[in-house]
């Protein structure tokens, strides 16, 4: 006879409901199940399964079979060598959140290991940013350095087990010996030194008796192994430079491959969540562990955050740094934490954008106007809302009483009721926009114009009389007349008006200096391009000399995120005095560079 059929394929279900749901009101369903006697099939997924990231599946797997037997913890370890980027804050943001997300701990590690180009400046402003973008490390800050006498000890552990030799290759000969992908590498003369000479070598190297590159700790491996990694690597190299924690104790420093995993290792890390550079580099890390017999976390690999129209090279921002195409690391256009902070960006809104990225395992370039919607999301919710004219051209209204001055009623935040209102104050004499008015315009322009009627925001009806012209015909004061009915944008007959215009009071108004902040770049890829500079935007920065707001902005702090209507979203620099206003523009209104 022939053989059974098959039972049929498991089911999956896909709901929001949590699982408990479900199974109480799955069973005798006709819509999920045919067959009741293969209820046991049916595998039930929620969407919180789903929208899971490969690392967080990793770590729930070894959650389950109780690999590391402990809570997570993980790790942020920058290197103090420049300003943190906003690619650090994607490392950043899944460091800690995942850390968070299954109640575990995350270090803030500084992997200190080059003295020549690290410094406490860069400690310093790494801790306010990740401060800034809303994580505490509590009490775990660590340093490379503070393991600098076990990572030594190690060595020479490693010496003694056959597996690491004193090499006095120079750079070069290491470089020209290592082969090729198709090609193996050649072994070192010195490699198999008696291991009572390496020891005495490596003793000798630390005691500061050789000078800079004469000698090396490299493990030994194999010289032929497919990963060009595990060519007998170099481990520690001398380098007689003044270290800015540990000054002059110690000449030679090791590399970031043998540092890096000990230092997982001995703060007891569980997974060491990397870039993805690193993954060629995880045999290695393996390799040192299980040799040293040490602990061992568990390396994990992600896409690193790559942004259009944007540099994520350190060594590249640090030539913009030093050859002055912007004002330092905190310049509003450099793509640092600090930049953005200067320039107006909230924490909230870098965490959404960073959400909304997610955690993916192969390189591509996000569109730098993702974060800058994220970024105006996030503003239009908490902006407070003030009137600013850039380019002031003078509106007089001349059937307005000469000494009278009123106010009139406007929203902080029409998405936030609870922010209230303020009183502006109105009188004969306005500045507007000078792209608000043309004289002979074309179809569809709504606003002011020789014989036409406008809004004036939260005050009048406003219709244009004339036009001064000064001995060039260039206009430079506009002759108006107001409807004294029409207070609060609202006439009492009922009729309309297409336009709206926003204006500030000649006598009221503070003078202002706004940077309008562009891109830095005009090429979409400019961190894959070596002569990067050439494509640096010459219009990156314009700045914009006796702007007039509103009165209050006077007094604003400036740590407040503000949207000038109609304009975009700004923020008062740093270089603000009682004496000279300064604000930065965060963002536009919509982005500008769509239609290029």
């Amino acid at each position: 006879p022939p053989p059974p059929p098959p039972p049929p394929p498991p089911l999956f279900f896909y709901t929001q409901k949590p699982e408990t749901q479900i199974l109480s009101g799955l069973v005798g369903s006709e819509m999920c199940i045919r067959d009741s006697s293969y209820i046991e099939d049916v595998k039930i997924i929620t969407m919180n399964d789903i929208n899971r990231n490969f690392i967080q599946k990793i770590i729930d797997e070894d959650n389950t079979s109780g690999k590391f037997n402990k809570n997570v913890h993980t790790r942020f370890p920058p290197e103090p060598n420049g300003y943190l980027h906003i690619g650090h804050a994607k490392a950043i943001c899944l460091n800690f959140n995942i850390a968070e997300e299954y109640d575990g701990k995350c270090n803030l590690r500084f992997d200190d290991t080059n003295p020549i180009a690290e410094e406490d400046e860069y400690v310093r402003s790494i801790q306010t940013d990740v401060k800034w973008l809303g994580f505490d490390w509590q009490d775990r800050i660590y340093f490379a350095s503070d393991y600098f006498q076990q990572m030594y000890e190690y060595a020479l552990q490693l010496i003694k087990n056959g597996n690491a030799y004193v090499c006095e290759l120079s750079v070069q000969e290491i470089k020209d010996s290592r082969g090729t992908l198709k090609n193996p590498g050649i072994k070192s003369p010195y490699r198999d030194r008696p291991q009572n000479e390496n020891i005495d070598l490596f003793e000798r190297m630390k005691s500061g008796e050789f000078e800079n590159a004469s000698k090396t700790l490299r493990a030994k491996i194999d010289m032929s192994h497919p990963n060009m990694n595990m060519r007998d690597p170099v481990i520690y190299r001398i380098l007689h430079a003044n270290h800015h924690r540990t000054a002059d104790e110690w000449c030679i420093y090791p590399m970031y491959d043998w540092a890096h995993g000990l230092e997982d290792s001995i703060e007891g890390v569980t997974h060491s969540l990397c870039s993805l550079e690193f993954e060629d580099h995880r045999p290695l890390y393996d390799w040192y562990l299980d040799k040293l017999g040490a602990y061992h976390p568990q390396q994990i690999e992600f896409a690193r955050l790559n942004l259009s129209y944007t540099v994520m090279s350190k060594r590249k921002l640090k030539v913009l740094v030093e050859n002055n195409h912007v004002s330092g690391w905190d310049d509003p256009r450099m793509p640092t934490i600090s930049g953005f902070k200067r320039r107006g960006y909230t924490p909230k809104a870098i965490r959404n954008f960073m959400e909304d990225v997610g955690v993916a395992k192969r390189d591509n370039i996000m569109d730098i106007a993702k974060l800058e919607s994220s970024l105006r999301s996030d503003l239009n919710k908490r902006s407070l809302r003030r009137m600013a004219v850039l380019n002031p051209l003078k509106v007089v209204i001349t059937n307005y009483p000469d000494e009278k001055e009123e106010f009139v009623v406007a929203k902080n935040n029409p998405e936030d009721e609870s922010a209230g209102t303020r009183k502006l104050p109105f009188s004969k004499v306005l500045y507007i926009e000078k792209d608000d008015f043309m004289e002979n315009p074309p179809k569809k322009f709504f606003r002011l114009t020789i014989g036409a009627e406008v809004r004036f925001k939260y005050a009048y009806y406003i219709t244009c009389n004339d036009a001064i012209k000064d001995d060039s015909g260039n206009i430079v004061e506009l002759h108006c007349t107001y409807d004294k009915d029409t207070l609060g944008g609202r006439s009492a007959d009922g009729r309309k008006v297409n336009g709206t215009v926003h204006w500030v009071s000649a006598n009221h108004s503070v003078p202002a200096d706004i940077r309008l902040y562009d891109r830095l770049f005009t090429s979409l890829n400019p961190d894959g391009d070596e002569n990067y500079i050439d494509s640096v935007n010459p219009d990156s920065l314009k700045v914009l000399k006796s702007c007039r707001l509103e009165p209050d902005l006077e007094t604003f702090k400036s740590k407040i995120p503000v949207q000038f209507e109609r304009i975009g979203y700004f923020f008062k620099d740093y270089d603000s005095t009682n004496e000279s206003l300064v604000f930065n523009r965060t963002v536009a209104l919509r982005d500008t560079w769509a239609k290029k």
